[in-house]
C-alpha cells in the first residue's frame, strides 16, 4: 500500500479563473476574485496571474471558451520555459466533474474551483474532533459526484480529515489521497458512518445546551473575517484565535458574559461566504444549531470592506436558509477605525457612493432607519465597546424578563 503524506512545501503558485457575464459585471467579477485570492492566500497558495471571460453563461465542457483555455495554457507553458512552474489554477465557480476533467486534461495542472478551495481551508483550520468529522462529510459530499475523475478504490482510511489539518499541497489536504480509485459503495458506507457520528454529537451538544441553565444565548454571526472573534474576546475577556485570514474560526465557541450583573450566553460562530457550499451548510448543521437556538442575532459588519452590503446580503440569505430570519437581531459595524473615504472634488459629478463620503454621511443613508438596532465600533481599538456593552445589556435584560420572568437576578438600570 503506497501512502500519500503530507510535507512542509514550498507556497504552490495559482491562476485565478473568472467570468464576466449579464448578471455578474466586470467589477463583481474583480471583487468575487479579489475574495477568491484571499482564499488561495489562507490555503497557503500565491497567485500569479488573473483571467477573466465575458461570456452569456459558463461553458458546459470546459468553464472558459476553447481560445481562452488556449491562453491559459500557453500562459502555463511560457511560466515554465521562465523557470516557474504553475501549481494549480483555481476557478471562481463550482466545477461539474466533466469540466474539471476536460480542465485537467488541457492545462495538465491540478485544478481546482472555489468549492474544493474552501473545503480545503476548512479541513485545515478543523482543530476538534466535531470539526474534522463535519469537514469530512463535505468533503466526501463534494467528491462523490465526481468519482469518474478520482479513484475507484478507497483502501482502508482511518482518523480525521486533513491528516490532521497539517499544511501540505494545497487541494490535497482531506481523505483519500491513496492513488487508488474511490469506491462509491465504500464512501457512501464512510458518509454513512460519519452522519451517524455527527448525529452522537449533534445530541451531546443538544444536552449541553439544555443543561446551561436559565441564561439568554446571544450568537455572533457574519461574513467571515469581520472581526466576530475579537469582540468575543473582549465581551468575554476570553482568548479565543483570532486572525486576518478566512475562517480563522471552525468550532463554534461559547463563553458566560457578564454586564453588570447579567450573565448571558455568548457563541462565536463559523464566518459566512459567497457561494458557501451546501455541503458545508449541511455539514456544519451541528455549529449552525448555535444560531438557531440563539435569543438574539449579533450581525457584525466589516464597514470598511467595500463590498459590505453585499456581505450583509449573504449573511441574511443564510440566516434565511437557516430559518432564523424571525430571531431579534442587531447590525454591529465594526472596524470603523479602518473606513476610508476619498473626498470629492466640488466640480466632480460623480453619484456618492460609500467610497466618497464620510462615515457620519454614510450613517444618515439607509443605516438611519435601522435606529437602536445597528451601533458603529472598532473593537481592535475598542471605540464606543461601553456604549456597545450597555446597548447590548438593554436587550439581553429584556429578552431575560421575557422568557424568564420569575427569575431573580438584580437588573440596575442603565442611563
Amino acid at each position: 500500500m503506497k501512502e500519500f503524506v503530507i510535507s512542509e512545501a514550498k507556497a504552490e503558485t495559482a491562476i485565478l479563473i473568472g467570468l464576466i457575464t449579464p448578471d455578474q459585471d466586470e467589477a463583481k467579477t474583480k471583487e468575487y476574485l479579489d475574495e477568491l485570492e484571499f482564499l488561495a492566500d489562507t490555503a497557503g497558495a500565491i497567485t500569479v496571474k488573473r483571467f477573466t471571460q465575458k461570456v452569456g453563461a459558463p461553458n458546459q465542457t470546459s468553464y472558459v471558451g476553447k481560445g481562452k483555455l488556449e491562453e491559459i495554457k500557453q500562459y502555463i507553458k511560457d511560466e515554465e520555459n521562465n523557470e516557474r512552474e504553475i501549481g494549480m489554477v483555481i476557478f471562481d465557480d463550482e466545477l461539474s466533474a466533466r469540466q474539471i476533467k476536460n480542465i485537467e486534461t488541457e492545462l495538465e495542472v491540478k485544478i481546482l474551483d472555489r468549492t474544493s478551495l474552501i473545503l480545503d481551508i476548512f479541513a485545515m483550520r478543523a482543530q476538534t474532533a466535531n470539526a474534522k468529522t463535519q469537514v469530512e462529510l463535505a468533503q466526501y459530499r463534494y467528491m462523490l459526484p465526481r468519482l469518474q475523475r478520482l479513484w475507484t478504490h478507497l483502501e482502508r482510511q482511518g482518523g480525521g480529515s486533513g491528516s490532521g489539518g497539517g499544511k501540505g499541497s494545497v487541494g490535497l489536504r482531506g481523505p483519500g489521497e491513496t492513488q487508488l480509485e474511490m469506491d462509491r459503495r465504500i464512501i457512501l458506507n464512510r458518509m454513512s458512518l460519519l452522519k451517524k457520528r455527527l448525529e452522537e454529537i449533534d445530541k451531546q451538544k443538544s444536552t449541553q445546551r439544555k443543561n446551561r441553565g436559565r441564561l439568554i444565548r446571544v450568537a455572533l454571526v457574519g461574513y467571515t473575517n469581520v472581526g466576530k472573534s475579537t469582540i468575543m474576546n473582549l465581551l468575554a475577556k476570553s482568548d479565543i484565535f483570532a486572525e486576518d485570514k478566512l475562517f480563522a474560526t471552525l468550532d463554534t465557541t461559547v463563553r458566560k458574559v457578564v454586564i453588570n450583573n447579567l450573565p448571558f450566553l455568548l457563541a462565536d460562530t463559523v464566518g459566512f461566504i459567497r457561494k458557501l457550499p451546501t455541503d458545508l451548510v449541511d455539514s456544519f448543521k451541528s455549529t449552525l444549531d448555535e444560531v438557531r437556538e440563539a435569543d438574539l442575532l449579533l450581525h457584525i459588519v466589516d464597514i470598511s470592506h467595500p463590498d459590505f452590503e453585499e456581505q450583509i446580503q449573504v449573511v441574511e440569505q443564510t440566516l434565511k436558509e437557516l430559518g432564523c430570519t424571525d430571531k431579534p437581531s442587531m447590525i454591529i459595524f465594526n472596524k470603523i477605525d479602518n473606513y476610508h473615504w476619498i473626498e470629492k472634488d466640488p466640480d466632480d459629478l460623480t453619484p456618492e457612493n460609500k467610497e466618497n463620503i464620510t462615515l457620519e454621511e454614510l450613517k444618515k443613508t439607509w443605516m438611519s432607519n435601522l435606529n437602536a438596532n445597528c451601533m458603529f465600533i472598532s473593537a481592535r481599538n475598542k471605540k464606543n465597546i461601553e456604549e456597545f456593552k450597555d446597548v447590548l445589556y438593554k436587550k439581553v435584560r429584556e429578552l431575560h424578563v421575557q422568557k424568564y420572568p420569575y427569575n431573580d437576578f438584580l437588573y440596575p438600570e442603565i442611563d
